[in-house]
């Protein structure tokens, strides 16, 4: 019995990756200390979380992080550490998407392929503020189900016909093997 030609492909429905995205963006962040700042003694970014909703053409990444800026005031004679939060939506264009993904069953997620860090904090030109550069990068992916098509071969003489094969190995050739010498970890 052989196949025709229309039906010797099948379509697969399954999940895939049906798009990709990454994005380096900069930003600059100004805090208002409590005290007018003379000197930034350094600045960093703990606490972020993120989420990764689906938008459109792309992917936003909804997040909040803790800026902490360690200055020193009143000519340099007192220290204290300035904390603010910071909300933000990244939107993470798709450099990839398969135009024939099912739409109702699509996930997305992102990973900070680059933490949000400081590369500058330095005190504004009016005295007052403090200017903070922050780095940060995301790569995205967009899961759905789609269509794959695959070649179906005839089942006579073909891949499907039951086979037995033989490995070489005999019941008795593992009897003599000492397990002192096996490896724990394996």
């Amino acid at each position: 019995m052989s196949l025709s030609h229309k039906n010797s492909f099948r379509e697969i429905i399954t999940k895939a990756i049906c798009g990709k995205g990454r994005k380096f963006s900069t930003i600059a962040h100004t805090v208002t200390p409590p005290n007018n700042p003379t000197s930034i003694l350094g600045a960093w970014i703990i606490n972020h979380q993120y989420e990764a909703v689906s938008a459109g053409d792309g992917v936003e990444v909804i997040g909040t992080y803790d800026l902490n800026i360690w200055y020193s005031y009143d000519k340099n004679s007192q220290t204290d550490v300035a904390k603010e939060t910071v909300s933000y939506v990244e939107h993470v264009p798709l450099s990839y998407l398969d135009p024939k993904h099912r739409t109702s069953t699509v996930e997305v997620s992102a990973e900070a392929t680059q933490e949000p860090s400081c590369v500058e904090a330095s005190v504004s030109s009016g005295g007052g503020n403090v200017v903070i550069r922050v780095e940060r990068e995301f790569a995205v992916e967009l899961v759905a189900e789609t269509k794959v098509r695959v070649k179906v071969y005839p089942g006579e003489g073909g891949y499907f016909e039951d086979k037995d094969y033989d490995f070489g190995a005999e019941s008795g050739d593992y009897e003599d093997l000492d397990p002192d010498l096996l490896d724990d970890e394996l």
